[in-house]
């Protein structure tokens, strides 16, 4: 299925124009350029299109079969170590220049390369079953032949498809017919916007009316549809009935569309298809994301190229001590062949291998339950982060939103008074209209004003929101049953936020209960039982443009009309009459961490109501600008309008946030919240879950709109030490366009920073700009749509598998389930796979560089002769089956436990400033190479029989042995696979002394001489390595050293 296909909304707007129109896009190869172009789409006839469309084919793979093999192994040889391994093998076709056996060059060579395609092929294999599962997929059409079955890739634009409950709809389409009775259904999103909440969608009034869906080819209609686009929540169109009497025209918006990759999760439904393959939304909008490479490997590939230098000068060097006699410049590549072992080949290999080891230790771990690594090529980068950039919502908080509080204006109700609120409502409903009018007295008046606005606020909470109440069986009552009987626990809301359920509940709580609703009423029941039935005649949803939703409903009972509507304070405070407390209401409640909503309602006459709807309908026909002049004919509602309410919902932190930001902020990471949401919200959130510490400052960044503003304010703050940056985006904008240097180095200086009210694209901009001025790592870390593009900027971006779906998490390179997580991931895991991959790297420079240095002192003592060594399977088999088993047996090592780590973060603090890999230490290897390298090939000559062949076996077997000594040095902590490594590759070699007759004398191998001479040589090359690191240890112990004792 899909599910494994990650989409992420390409939220660049201004970059594409609306609209892909280059033609080198990721689909490019099977479509070809070219424009896009609006359609006219005829219902059931895809014979009469007026252009030729895609076919309707999900393609994610790199190669196709022709493909593969070129493409891999170009992607292979256009860096230059591969391309440097191949002109090394390719060589020894050429006589003068060959060293001994073929093999020795392309056996390790294509050991490479097969590890490499097979990786590809298992990769391209998995993807191509992938699309063809999704392709294969098997609907129902409906053609003049009946019900036909179709395959998804043979779908074309104009065919009627009908698609089942729980099925993926296969090609966008228009929503025509449901079998719902409330003539809606329900689409499950979370595979293209992320977002769980279920959506509402609409029929066409006109199809929806028809007796039956075979009646949709008696009916000559056409859908004029725009452009393809990469917009994802607009859609412009028009369906227009030719036969009918007079011609049916009716405007197409968002809710009468089904887009592919979305899941019905309600009814069956019968669509046109207007877009298939390349043009579907869920495939302009998957983009590529970069693709990271680790600071760790740019740095190994810098030490790579010192070593293919150090391998230059040694040839030329040794090519000079010859004076330049002969044909010099083919001796100059003999010795480059000679000693090629400089730069290890299999350093590649082991690494890529060790990410491999290092990716599934982090997957099971059992402290940190279903964490998939998605980048396998990163998790070292987790063990050198300086800034973690966190979303709020559902990162640090759970966006799980409880009601807290109720305010009027003269009074406010808080959980502790919930049941007052119960009791006005109640007695509104239960007290006879002419006992409330009989009573006189002026006390009473006041308690009737309190309790009637109460009330109305109560019942527009429970009007204003696009919840819609679902009944389920429960095993007792079934579907139909519970509907019926409107049957409370079978009851559960779906919405698009979940701010609006937790209002639909309270009001649920305090008696008014939302039961029952579809697309042109609505059901609310009173404390005494009875239903009140409500006509919705216009719905105005939610968008973060408007930052507002609204809706006009006609009361059954009364015929009364009322506009209500809420929203958020900053727009709301200028629809609502004139009042003296909502700012400052809103600022107190925002302090407390309550997300505010402000709630107003308006009543319309029924000439009001006809003379708005009248102008809307003629808006929403239109083709040209149809959004604006939609939003100018709503905005002419929207003035003097009553304020009502303000609610207070709370979201509450997730588990062990505040421990584990201590852990990072121990760990020497500055943590950046960067939100969505309001100041004083934000602020609030970062003091409860101590991103700011008690008793640091926090200075509010004032709202900045020129150049002169922004520099009177960052002087301000530069007078400011040691206290957290609460900025808004909008002022963040103006400093980074006329002070970014300056800002930017103020920030990074900062022990925390708050950016609220951030769009998406500035988030990325955030960590774009962090990592180029600091030139350190950066994690961002997020769970909805809006963090996929700061997510796929950072070093390391780690997704929260959160209630805004699973969109961040296919996004990042490493998902977790828990912020808490993240704590073991970078102390733990990050910090062992970097120590570990450093350890590894070295090693295997070690390893070739003794062998290279051998190969140095023997050819300088016979006159510089380009002779190797070491021929044949002597020089493979060191570096695979002797050597091979122990050293990558480093990737098991540790230095201290994961429960350590955990509890000292500051060890974490150490590896910021790049200790492990650097020149110092890789210098210090170079030494120990050489040193080792030296006394094996001198001792061997000192210790010289009278054949040759003598030299090479003492030299060798002592080259293994102190191969393994040397990885037993290293060793930190002892792993029963690492003994059993040391044991199998020793035992390796020994059996294999057997078949290396032709360069071992194996009796001269059995002879006390040559037991005595090898173990003097391995004790002289490693002794001294040994007395050096235990004084090490003795007079300066590494910091860990002192938690391990």
């Amino acid at each position: 299925m899909t599910d494994n296909i990650p989409l992420q909304p390409v939220r660049h707007k201004n970059r594409h124009d609306g609209k892909r129109r280059d033609g080198c896009c990721p689909w490019s190869r099977c479509c070809g350029g070219g424009d896009f172009r609006p359609r006219t789409v005829w219902l059931g006839h895809p014979e009469k299109r007026e252009q030729r469309y895609p076919r309707n084919v999900i393609n994610n793979q790199k190669y196709n079969f022709f493909t593969f093999l070129p493409g891999v192994l170009f992607n292979q040889f256009k860096y230059f170590f591969n391309l440097y391994f191949l002109l090394l093998a390719c060589s020894q076709f050429v006589n003068e220049l060959r060293l001994g056996p073929l093999y020795t060059y392309w056996v390790p060579l294509g050991f490479v390369l097969i590890i490499t395609i097979v990786r590809e092929a298992v990769e391209e294999i998995r993807c191509y079953l992938r699309d063809k599962e999704v392709n294969s997929q098997i609907y129902s059409k409906l053609s003049t032949r009946g019900t036909v079955k179709v395959k998804s890739s043979g779908i074309q634009v104009g065919d009627l498809i009908i698609v089942e409950k729980n099925q993926r709809v296969p090609a966008d389409m228009i929503f025509l017919r449901t079998s719902e009775r409330n003539g809606s259904c329900f689409l499950r999103t979370d595979q293209l916007d992320g977002e769980t909440d279920w959506k509402l969608r609409l029929p066409v009034a006109c199809t929806q009316r028809l007796p039956t869906a075979a009646d949709l080819l008696q009916i000559r209609s056409y859908i004029y549809a725009e452009e393809p686009n990469i917009d994802i929540h607009n859609f412009i169109g028009t369906f227009t009935r030719v036969n009918g009497d007079p011609p049916v025209n009716e405007s197409l918006s968002i809710e009468n569309t089904l887009w592919a990759s979305t899941v019905v999760a309600s009814g069956t439904v019968v669509g046109v298809v207007i877009y298939t393959g390349k043009e579907l939304r869920s495939v302009m909008n998957t983009s590529n994301p970069r693709h990271k490479i680790g600071l760790f490997d740019l740095e190994v590939n810098c030490l790579t190229k010192i070593l293919f230098g150090a391998l230059v000068v040694v040839s030329l060097v040794m090519v000079a001590l010859q004076h330049f006699a002969g044909r010099w410049y083919l001796q100059i590549f003999r010795f480059v062949l000679l000693f090629s072992n400089i730069v290890p080949i299999s350093l590649r290999v082991n690494l890529d291998m060790g990410k491999m080891v290092f990716s599934w230790m982090i997957k099971k771990d059992s402290k940190i339950p279903g964490t998939v690594v998605r980048a396998s090529t990163i998790p070292e980068q987790l063990g050198r982060i300086s800034y973690l950039l966190t979303d709020k919502t559902g990162t640090l908080t759970q966006n799980e939103m409880v009601f807290r509080r109720l305010h009027l204006g003269t009074v406010a109700y808080g959980m502790d008074s919930m049941d007052e609120v119960q009791s006005h409502v109640f007695s509104a409903y239960t007290q006879p209209p002419q006992d409330q009018a009989s009573r006189a007295p002026a006390a009473t008046k006041v308690r009737k004003t309190i309790s009637s606005r109460v009330h109305e606020a109560v019942k527009a909470i429970a009007l204003v929101h696009n919840v819609t109440p679902v009944y389920e069986s429960n095993g007792v009552t079934d579907q139909a049953e519970a509907e019926q009987h409107y049957e409370d626990t079978c009851r559960v809301y779906q919405a698009s936020s979940p701010d609006e359920v937790s209002l639909v509940q309270w009001t649920e709580s305090v008696g008014l209960t939302l039961v029952g609703r579809d697309q042109s009423s609505m059901q609310l029941r009173t404390p005494s039982g009875q239903i009140l039935n409500f006509t919705i005649l216009q719905i105005f949803p939610f968008t973060y443009e408007s930052k507002r939703m609204g809706i006009i409903v006609r009361d059954e009972s009364t015929g009364e009309i009322t506009f209500y509507m809420k929203g958020a304070d900053v727009v709301m405070a200028g629809i609502v009459q004139y009042n003296d407390w909502l700012e400052e209401e809103c600022g107190n409640m925002a302090r407390e961490g309550l997300r505010v909503l402000v709630v107003a309602k308006k009543s319309l006459t029924e000439e009001q109501y006809q003379d708005f709807e009248s102008r809307y309908v003629q808006a929403k026909l239109s083709v040209h600008d149809r959004s604006l002049k939609v939003a100018t004919v709503i905005e002419s509602l929207e003035m003097e309008m009553e304020l009502l309410c303000l609610t207070g919902v709370e979201d509450q932190l997730q588990a062990d946030v505040r421990p584990t930001l201590e852990i990072l902020r121990n760990a020497g990471i500055k943590v950046w919240m960067l939100t969505g949401d309001k100041l004083e919200t934000a602020t609030c959130t970062a003091k409860n879950a101590h991103l700011v510490t008690r008793n640091q400052d926090i200075h509010v960044f004032r709202p900045v709109t020129t150049r002169s503003e922004a520099h009177l304010e960052l002087n301000a703050f530069r007078r400011k030490h040691d206290c957290a940056l609460v900025i808004s985006g909008d002022s963040l904008e103006v400093c980074l366009k006329y002070y970014e240097y300056e800002f930017m180095e103020l920030a990074c200086q900062c022990p925390a920073v708050v950016c609220c009210r951030c769009a998406p694209t500035q988030k990325a901009q955030i960590v774009r700009l962090l990592q180029e001025r600091t030139g350190k790592l950066a994690c961002a870390v997020g769970d909805g749509g809006n963090d996929v593009s700061m997510i796929q900027e950072a070093d390391c971006g780690v997704g929260v598998e959160g209630k805004e779906g699973k969109q961040a998490s296919l996004a990042a390179d490493f998902s977790i389930t828990q912020f808490k997580h993240l704590g073991r991931l970078l102390m733990v895991h990050g910090r062992n796979s970097y120590k570990r991959s450093a350890a590894l790297s070295q090693f295997v420079i070690h390893r070739s560089l003794c062998i290279s240095t051998m190969q140095a002192v023997f050819s300088s003592v016979f006159y510089f002769a380009s002779v190797p060594l070491y021929q044949g399977f002597l020089i493979i088999g060191y570096s695979t089956i002797y050597t091979m088993f122990p050293v990558f047996s480093l990737v098991l090592d540790k230095d201290v436990k994961s429960e350590v780590a955990m509890l000292y973060p500051e060890l974490y603090k150490d590896l910021l400033k790049g200790r492990p890999l650097s020149f110092k230490t890789f210098l210090i290897w170079v030494l120990i190479s050489i040193y080792q390298g030296s006394i094996i090939m001198y001792g061997a000559l000192l210790l010289f029989e009278s054949e040759f062949v003598h030299i090479v076996a003492i030299s060798f077997t002592s080259l293994i042995l102190t191969e393994l000594l040397m990885v037993a040095l290293t060793i930190q902590t002892w792993h029963w696979l690492m003994i059993v490594g040391e044991l199998l590759s020793l035992a390796c070699y020994i059996a294999s002394l057997v078949f290396l007759h032709e360069f071992i004398d194996v009796y001269f191998i059995t002879t006390l001489s040559f037991v005595w001479k090898v173990t003097v040589i391995t004790l002289v090359s490693c002794l001294p390595l040994y007395i050096l690191k235990y004084l090490r240890r003795r007079f300066s112990p590494p910091s860990y050293s002192k938690l391990t004792s």
